[in-house]
């Protein structure tokens, strides 16, 4: 509105330039308007000048909000360096662990023995029959201690004997198998002063025969309860 004296020459009629007719695709308010001033003389456009320059300070305020936006933005794309190595390095542990893992679970099963299959037993077997059992023990001549268990056999075959296996089992003290072994009987002879074991190809155990015989062992399980074990003969070679 122009001031108490004035006639609208004196402010409008060449300060400002009406906006164009608003268009129907604008919003019902339509754009801002826009307007520029003319050079003019008028004090009241010097004034409407000056209230419509930027407030002291602000450029600075809108750059720095300008900048984080912008380092926002290109942030927002990129991952993060220290949890993707955590994440690798953790992937690579696990990896290790598992292979460690298989590689000791397939040595266990390439080291394991399979359970032996259960002798069969000659049928000559029976017929022999093992007796009067006496244990001990010597040293030999390396300082090792070697255990001796003799006894009797008698052959109630009617068939020459060559060959004898006697399958020996030695408990520990909690009943359980502290040895399994199998070893060939060997027959007593008197060889001059001493009494040496022969083997049963040299000397044959004829029919109705009982001859003294020897077991050796030198290898025993430290936890055998140190009776006497189990024998019993499982396989036999007779003509």
């Amino acid at each position: 509105m122009p001031g108490r004296g004035e006639t609208a020459g004196d402010v409008g009629a060449d300060a400002f330039v009406r906006p164009a007719e608003h268009s129907e695709a604008y919003p019902r308010h339509g754009p801002p308007l826009t307007f520029s001033l003319r050079q003019s003389t008028s004090p009241q456009a010097h004034t409407l000048a000056e209230s419509i320059r930027p407030l002291p300070g602000t450029d600075g305020i809108d750059k720095q909000i300008s900048r984080a936006y912008n380092l926002s933005m290109s942030s927002l794309g990129q991952p993060a360096p220290a949890v993707e190595e955590r994440d690798s390095s953790r992937v690579i542990i696990v990896v290790a662990v598992v292979g460690v893992i298989v590689v000791m679970l397939a040595i266990a099963l390439l080291l394991r023995e399979p359970p032996k299959a259960a002798n069969a037993v000659s049928p000559y077997a029976a017929a022999l029959k093992l007796s009067d059992f006496k244990m001990s023990a010597a040293e030999n001549f390396i300082g090792a201690t070697v255990t001796y268990f003799d006894g009797k056999i008698a052959n109630t075959s009617d068939k020459t004997v060559t060959r004898v296996v006697v399958e020996v089992v030695f408990q520990d003290d909690m009943g359980q198998v502290a040895l399994r072994d199998q070893v060939p009987l060997r027959l007593l002879r008197d060889t001059g002063p001493y009494t040496e074991p022969v083997d049963l190809s040299v000397v044959p155990l004829a029919p109705g025969q009982i001859q003294p015989f020897r077991l050796t062992f030198d290898h025993i399980s430290a936890q055998w309860n140190r009776q006497y074990p189990e024998i019993r003969v499982t396989d036999v070679t007779a003509k």
